[in-house]
């Protein structure tokens, strides 16, 4: 079947004339003043602009701009016309190429589509996207022998491997190979645990499989994120009945069978520290979870005293497991031998070594760890400290808080926020920040009866479970430094990885704060001259940054991709939001200058959704969240139905502040912590107890 291009009369615009009027200004300038009118969020007359430019000028930079913009505001056809006036003009022109074929993708036309994807000149760095272009024309043709071999090219070539796997197991899952489905979702669901999509497919042929045990592993993980999938439901009820093993057993937790040895945080004589409660076991959004027992064992004798009068309730030998209970709406502990302790408020366990050198703690069983996210589990916890057990009327529940002092708890966080494994001038930033954002939240869940919870909410916190020697170290080397803002402690933020540029508190949707505004982690990109279409080339093509950094660590965090099925949008979109019918397109209408999509107006046949903010643009397009708000979406059609969206993104979590992987890439570079620490935050003090005045 032959495909024909049809120009609507909008081509005319680019003839290759001469501007009517004299311009003051030159064409730089112009495509300057065309990308601020964009970052101002206003796209339409960016449009406009670019769409000046490139007619009176022939623009290579206002073609591509005006065609992304197009893209962005799905109208392909349109799209189709400008990157198509561009290439009568730069045919050999990669870019433009490029944009063509993937509009003429959008808009369905898959012959001209491969047509022009032929023409790429040879690029091995470039090879693995070109291949799952190819492919995706190929499937819009029908021709799934074709698409299969050029995914396979696209898997190997490593650009997006995640993407490329995934539409290979679709069409695998199609033709009902299963075995062969399973393993590229595998391969997929591995290179990116946040592809959820990816586990949802691998767990379907699993089961078709009859591998039971494991399908239902799969399905559990993407409960532990969106438990309101009715799919997802449906399976582990189906599943069920049908596994072999516990669900403890399939879902890994932990269990601590002895105490561990730790030594008390010694303080220098020049710094001092105070307690701060944790919430343990809490919900994703940090409040307390639904507990009705608690069962603890301390290392070491210990009292029970009432929490506000500090009268003696009890005693309990070392190593006694002791058992929390609420029923009928009263609060009880129970010792080994029966003994029962009322309380009606909150009692606290205090264990203590009369052993020099030697610290306590306390192990509490069955924690939640990981709310909200795929490797959610429930395992035992060990703590230092006390243990502080609140019965909450209101909630109907038990909540379990750790007493220790900061620097404890730090010890329980870097670990947890940071791989150890990273250069160690990244987990002493990473140290000074968590203690600078304790300090700065101090109360943060005072209503509940505790400073601060031990999930993402605030930080996450793992006790003395989490631990190790290199994240101890980091805390015991910068022991009481902060960074401050006029003397306050700042806000400092952090995210697992920025995509090579963090953005700005007020792009965010929060309060705008002067000393979170965008640096850029690229090594080889200059942002002061950055156009719209560039993103594309940014998130497709990922350039050097430091924030790319891989020891230890999956690249998917650096780049990502999700495919996410319009049937799966559009019950999350009906759940969450309203019944807007079948999704027609996803339309981004703020983007700041540094990428993340702040804005974002889902269509459907039934009416239209605008998403404000990052965290609801995350929480809204797929089942569990996008790594970030940084991307840009491609819609795929089918026999003219729109089946998916393809989504390319760069970073993980919200991108102000401090960027992880970035600080070691960093230090691996040589940097130290507070070279790294000025970087991010150039407008904050660094505070340090051991010297006299702070250090810009």
């Amino acid at each position: 079947m032959k495909y024909f291009i049809l120009l609507s009369g909008f081509l005319f615009l680019f003839t290759a004339g001469h501007a009517t009027e004299e311009r003051p200004t030159t064409q730089d300038e112009r495509l300057k003043e065309a990308g601020a009118l964009y970052f101002a969020y206003k796209p339409d007359e960016a449009f406009d602009e670019y769409i000046s430019l490139s007619k009176e000028t022939n623009n290579r930079q206002a073609f591509l701009n005006a065609a992304f913009i197009a893209m962005e505001k799905n109208e392909p056809k349109k799209a189709v016309d400008i990157a198509q006036a561009a290439y009568k003009i730069y045919p050999k022109d990669r870019e433009v190429i490029e944009m063509s074929a993937e509009a003429f993708l959008a808009d369905g036309q898959y012959a001209a589509a491969e047509k022009l994807l032929a023409q790429l000149p040879e690029d091995k760095a470039r090879s693995g996207f070109l291949y799952i272009n190819l492919a995706r024309a190929q499937i819009g043709l029908g021709d799934k022998k074709l698409a299969k071999y050029n995914l396979k090219l696209a898997a190997r070539a490593g650009t997006h491997p995640a993407l490329a796997n995934y539409l290979l197991g679709i069409l695998y899952e199609e033709d009902k190979e299963y075995k062969k489905a399973a393993d590229v979702f595998e391969k997929a669901a591995t290179y990116d645990h946040q592809f959820i999509e990816a586990k949802k497919h691998y767990a379907a042929v699993l089961e078709k499989l009859g591998n039971y045990n494991e399908a239902y592993r799969q399905y559990r993980m993407i409960y532990s994120s969106d438990k309101s999938s009715t799919d997802v439901n449906k399976a582990l009820e189906r599943l069920r009945p049908r596994i072999t093993r516990t669900e403890k057993q399939l879902t890994g937790g932990k269990e601590i069978l002895k105490h561990t040895f730790v030594k008390p945080f010694a303080l220098p004589d020049s710094v001092t520290t105070r307690e701060i409660k944790v919430g343990i076991g809490m919900r994703q959004n940090g409040r307390p979870a639904d507990r009705h027992t608690l069962h603890f064992i301390p290392s070491h004798a210990f009292t029970i005293k009432d929490a506000k009068t500090g009268k003696l309730l009890g005693k309990g030998r070392a190593r006694e497991s002791w058992v929390a209970v609420l029923q009928n709406g009263k609060a009880h502990l129970s010792s080994p031998s029966g003994q029962k302790i009322s309380f009606s408020n909150s009692v606290i366990i205090t264990p203590l070594s009369k052993t020099q050198g030697e610290g306590s703690t306390i192990i509490v069983k069955n924690v939640m760890s990981g709310a909200g996210m795929t490797w959610a589990s429930v395992d035992d916890k060990e703590y230092r400290g006390k243990l502080q057990i609140t019965h909450s009327p209101k909630n109907n529940t038990l909540v379990p808080i750790n007493i220790v002092t900061i620097e404890e708890y730090l010890q329980g966080v870097i670990s947890s926020e940071m791989p150890t494994k990273f250069p160690m001038n990244a987990l002493r930033a990473q140290a000074v920040l968590a203690r600078t954002y304790a300090l700065k939240h101090l109360g943060k869940h005072k209503a509940y009866g505790y400073d601060l919870c031990d999930t993402q909410n605030c930080q996450v916190y793992g006790g003395v479970s989490a631990e190790s020697e290199r994240g101890n170290a980091a805390v015991e080397s910068t022991v009481g430094e902060v960074l401050e803002y006029k003397n306050k402690p700042i806000e400092s933020v952090f995210s697992a990885n920025c995509g090579g540029i963090t953005q700005s508190a007020k792009e965010a949707g929060w309060s705008e704060t002067p000393y979170l505004n965008p640096v850029s982690d690229y090594k080889d990109f200059n942002f002061d001259t950055l156009q719209p279409y560039q993103f594309k080339e940014l998130l497709q093509y990922p350039h050097d940054a430091y924030s790319r950094y891989s020891k230890n660590v999956s690249l998917a965090a650096y780049r990502w991709t999700r495919v996410v099925d319009e049937n799966d949008l559009r019950q999350v979109i009906k759940r969450q939001k309203k019944d807007i019918g079948r999704i027609t397109a996803l339309i981004p209408l703020r983007r700041g200058r540094s990428g993340y999509v702040s804005r974002l107006l889902v269509k459907g046949t039934k009416g239209s959704v605008t998403l404000n903010k990052e965290n609801v643009i995350r929480n809204n397009l797929s089942l569990g969240m996008l790594r970030s708000s940084y991307f840009i979406v491609e819609p795929n059609y089918e026999n003219r139905e729109l089946k998916f969206f393809v989504f390319y993104g760069g970073g993980w979590g919200h991108g102000v502040g401090f960027c992880q992987t970035g600080a070691a890439g960093r230090a691996d570079a040589g940097q130290d912590y507070k070279t790294i620490l000025n970087h991010y935050f150039p407008l904050a003090d660094f505070v340090s107890p051991h010297a006299n005045t702070p250090d810009k």
